[in-house]
């Protein structure tokens, strides 16, 4: 609805969709998840890591959510008949790649489609970093002007596209069965979530109208720089319909810096990185668990590189410290030195896969 050709009907329909998929984060948040998170793919991703005993330290609870989007994706697929097997777009660079994109999100703390609630939800420090979102994917951009950064995904066999729909039905199975390390079902201890049983039935419709409208931040961010702009569009929606909901239940408190830190330089640069490789790798952490679930065998190694990230950045020190009232928080050395190897990774990788066939 958002992408590609379609009457504009149809593209109307997509912006109301991507308002409702705001409205649905930020009742997330009013449900208890944490403050201007409703749904992130890379702090959810990290959180399933720590689930499973991938890191060393750091939340550790299964995110009923990440189950709900990837199905929901591949239910929209099949009832669309759009969907399909798909690999062989190199799948082990967008595992590289989403990992320096989680490295980079947990430095600014959130991936892309968290800054759009953190931005609904007024955190200043988000409207401060957004232009290092938006200069990282026009760096991706003007590498993409000297051709393709991850390869081009072909058919598959049908038992390929279905990855990531099983891994999440395994994941889910041992939540339930209460094997996974975090809260079980009826837990309402910390770390914040909200009832799982609710969380999982919105993140299913919020799956389906991902899908529904290929709603991503990076292609949103492409369009500041060029049309068409039905996506930014829907960007601008999805913040609009997540204020919304901040506004009427006052969770969390309009203009506040929830879960973040002001550390503008590093929140700049982080966000920078999550764009350029955003960029390079087809799409932000949420757009990756999206065409996982559609049958994107690549997209799934992404997801698993997002993990990957996420278990190194509370393993190794990378994350950034959350601001409190005594602790002005902010970006770690190690952190610094992520986002610094992961834009020099980035730019040397886009710049030398886009060479001309005949040098390659």
């Amino acid at each position: 609805m958002l992408r590609g050709e379609a009457t504009r009907s149809r593209r109307l329909a997509g912006l109301l969709l991507a308002a409702g998929v705001g409205a649905a984060a930020g009742i997330l948040v009013w449900l208890g998840n944490p403050a201007n998170m409703g749904i992130c793919g890379a702090c959810f991703l990290r959180d399933v890591a720590g689930a499973l005993g991938l890191q060393a330290k750091g939340p550790a609870i299964f995110r009923p959510e990440i189950a709900g989007v990837v199905l929901g994706a591949f239910g929209w697929s099949l009832a669309s008949r759009r969907g399909g097997s798909r690999s062989g777009g190199y799948a082990g660079m967008r595992f590289l790649l989403c990992l320096f994109m989680s490295l980079g999100a947990l430095v600014f703390l959130g991936c892309p489609f968290r800054m759009l609630q953190r931005l609904g939800g007024g955190d200043p420090t988000a409207w401060a970093a957004l232009p290092g979102f938006l200069a990282g994917v026009g760096a991706g951009m003007w590498i993409e002007r000297r051709g393709k950064t991850i390869g081009t995904t072909q058919p598959a066999p049908w038992i390929v596209g279905l990855a990531a729909p099983l891994a999440v039905l395994g994941l889910l199975a041992l939540f339930l069965a209460g094997v996974l390390v975090g809260p079980g079902p009826g837990d309402v201890g910390p770390p914040a979530h909200a009832n799982w049983l609710i969380a999982l039935g919105i993140a299913l419709a919020v799956g389906v109208a991902l899908s529904a409208t290929g709603f991503c931040a990076v292609s949103a961010a492409r369009q500041v720089f060029r049309g068409p702009r039905w996506m930014l569009g829907g960007a601008a929606a999805l913040v609009a319909g997540y204020a919304l909901v901040v506004l009427l239940t006052g969770k969390p408190a309009f203009g506040s810096p929830a879960i973040a830190h002001s550390d503008w330089l590093w929140n700049v640069l982080g966000l920078g990185l999550a764009g350029l490789t955003g960029a390079l790798a087809g799409g932000c952490p949420v757009r990756q668990i999206v065409m996982a679930g559609e049958g994107n065998a690549d997209a799934f190694c992404g997801c698993a590189g997002l993990v990957a990230g996420g278990a190194l950045a509370h393993t190794l020190g990378p994350v950034s410290i959350v601001a409190t009232a005594t602790d002005p928080g902010g970006a770690t050395l190690a952190g610094k030195v992520a986002v610094g190897v992961g834009i020099t990774f980035a730019l040397v990788y886009g710049l030398v896969v886009t060479r001309a066939p005949a040098s390659r």
